[in-house]
C-alpha cells in the first residue's frame, strides 16, 4: 500500500544556497511553484492588497496572456504573445525593481488556431537558477542564460488545436519535461536541459485529428505534468484527454495508466493531477468526470485501483489544492469553491466565490488558500474542512487568467495589462 508521496522538483526546492554561502528564500521557479503541488513554503505572505495598497511594482505588458510569473535567483520571467501569435516572446525583470532586463522574441510566420479566451504564451516557463526553458508550442522550445543569451532551441513539431496550447515544461534531474500536445501527435518528451538532445518520446494514442474524437465531440488535453515519488519510485504523471498516465522518467515507459476521463461532452483535461496520500485525483474539462485512483500496480490499473468517477462537475480548469485531508478546488463555471474528499470524490462542501470565473490555479502559502479570478481578484480562504471561510478578496481589478508565484515574502501576479510584484510594508 502507498504510505506516502513528496512531489519533486529539481529546479530548487526550499530554498537556494548560493556558494558565498549566503541564504535565499523559496523560489518559484516553475508552474505551480517549486514542489509543482501548488504549495508554498512561505509563512509570511501578504494577506490583503489593491491596486493602489501594497503594491511594490508593477510592469506594463504588451498584450494578454494566460501564462503564469515565474521567479528565479533574482529574476521574474513571463512570457506574452502579439500579433496574432507571430511575436512569441520571453521577458526577464528584475525581482527588486520591477525593471525589464531583456526580452527574447521568436517570430512565427503562421497563424495558428486557437479559442479567443486562449491567448498564445498560455505555457509558463520554468528555470534552475542558472537556465529559462520556454515552451512556444509550434514555435520551438528555447532555453536561454539569466542574461538573456540563447543556449540552444528545438523544433518539436507542429500542434495544431482550435482551444490553442497550455501545457509547461518542467524541470527534473537534469532533464526538460513536457506534454506535447494537443494535436494530431501527442506525446510525452524528456530533454537534456544542457544540450536540449531528446532523450525519449513516448507518443499518446489519438483519434482522429486530435481535436474531435471518433464521435465528433472536442478532445485533447492541457495539463501540465507533476513529478512524484511513490513508494520510493519516481514518476511522471499527467492527465491526458482519456487517461492518467505515468511514466519512467528515465525511460519514458508506461507504468501505469488509469482510464476514466472520457466525458460526455468530449474527452478534455486541463488542469494537473493532484495527489493526495497515495490516491490521484483527475478532472476532466467541459464538465467532464473526475476521477479518483489508488497509485498501485502495473499496466492498466483501471479496474483494479479506481476508486471513484463522477459526472458531470463543474468546469474545471484552476488546479486544486490538497491539504488537511481535503482537496480544495475553485471552479470557471458555475463559480463556486469546493471542498471534496479525494478518497470517495464526495462533496464535502460547496459555496459560491462571491467573485469571476477562476482559471488560474490555488497557491496554499501561511495556511491559507489563495486563488486570483478573472477580474484580478484574489481570493483568500482557510483550508476548513467545516466550511468556506474567506479572510480578503483583494481587487487589482484587471483581466486575470494566471496562478500568482509566492517568493520571499511577495506575491507576484499576472494580469492582461501588467506583471505586480506585492509585498507588506
Amino acid at each position: 500500500m502507498v504510505k506516502r508521496f513528496d512531489v519533486l522538483c529539481c529546479v530548487f526546492s526550499m530554498c537556494l544556497i548560493l556558494s558565498t554561502g549566503q541564504l535565499l528564500a523559496e523560489d518559484w521557479p516553475a508552474f505551480r511553484g517549486p514542489l509543482g503541488n501548488g504549495i508554498s513554503q512561505e509563512t509570511e505572505v501578504p494577506l490583503t492588497w489593491s491596486a493602489q495598497e501594497n503594491i511594490l511594482w508593477k510592469a506594463p505588458l504588451p498584450a494578454p496572456g494566460n501564462s503564469s510569473p515565474i521567479v528565479s535567483n533574482g529574476k521574474v520571467f513571463i512570457t506574452c504573445a502579439e500579433n496574432e501569435g507571430r511575436k512569441r516572446s520571453l521577458y526577464c525583470f528584475d525581482r527588486a525593481s520591477g525593471k525589464q532586463l531583456w526580452v527574447r522574441t521568436v517570430n512565427y510566420d503562421k497563424v495558428m488556431p486557437t479559442h479567443k479566451t486562449s491567448n498564445y504564451c498560455g505555457s509558463t516557463p520554468a528555470a534552475d537558477g542558472q537556465r529559462v526553458v520556454v515552451w512556444h508550442s509550434s514555435a520551438g522550445l528555447y532555453c536561454y542564460d539569466f542574461e538573456g543569451k540563447e543556449l540552444w532551441n528545438r523544433n518539436l513539431g507542429e500542434f495544431k488545436h482550435i482551444w490553442g496550447y497550455g501545457a509547461s515544461p518542467v524541470l527534473h534531474a537534469g532533464k526538460i519535461i513536457l506534454h506535447c500536445g494537443p494535436g494530431k501527435r501527442v506525446f510525452m518528451t524528456a530533454l537534456d536541459l544542457e544540450s536540449g538532445k531528446t532523450l525519449w518520446e513516448t507518443d499518446e494514442p489519438v483519434a482522429g485529428d486530435g481535436q474531435y474524437n471518433d464521435q465528433k465531440k472536442y478532445m485533447g488535453s492541457w495539463s501540465t505534468p507533476v513529478i512524484a515519488n511513490v513508494n520510493g519510485q519516481t514518476l511522471i504523471i499527467c492527465s491526458m484527454s482519456l487517461r492518467v498516465n505515468a511514466y519512467d522518467p528515465a525511460s519514458g515507459k508506461i507504468i501505469w495508466s488509469c482510464e476514466g476521463l472520457h466525458g460526455k461532452k468530449g474527452d478534455l483535461a486541463y488542469t494537473s493531477p493532484v495527489l493526495a496520500n497515495g490516491i490521484c485525483v483527475a478532472m476532466g474539462g467541459f464538465n467532464g468526470p473526475a476521477i479518483g485512483f489508488r497509485m498501485q500496480g502495473s499496466g492498466n490499473i483501471t479496474e483494479s485501483q479506481r476508486l471513484w468517477q463522477k459526472e458531470p462537475n463543474p468546469q474545471r480548469i484552476s488546479t486544486g489544492i490538497f491539504t488537511n485531508d481535503h482537496l480544495f478546488m475553485a471552479n470557471a463555471g458555475p463559480n463556486l469553491f469546493q471542498c471534496l474528499n479525494p478518497a470517495t470524490g464526495e462533496i464535502v462542501w460547496q459555496e459560491r466565490s462571491g467573485g469571476a470565473a477562476c482559471w488560474g490555479s490555488m497557491v496554499l502559502a501561511a495556511d491559507r488558500l489563495y486563488v486570483t479570478d478573472q477580474n484580478g481578484t484574489t481570493h483568500v480562504f482557510k483550508p476548513s474542512p467545516a466550511g468556506l471561510e474567506k479572510v480578503a478578496e483583494n481587487p487589482l481589478k484587471e483581466q486575470s487568467n494566471s496562478t500568482p508565484a509566492f517568493s520571499d515574502g511577495q506575491v507576484f501576479i499576472r494580469t492582461f495589462q501588467h506583471l505586480y510584484c506585492i509585498g507588506g510594508k
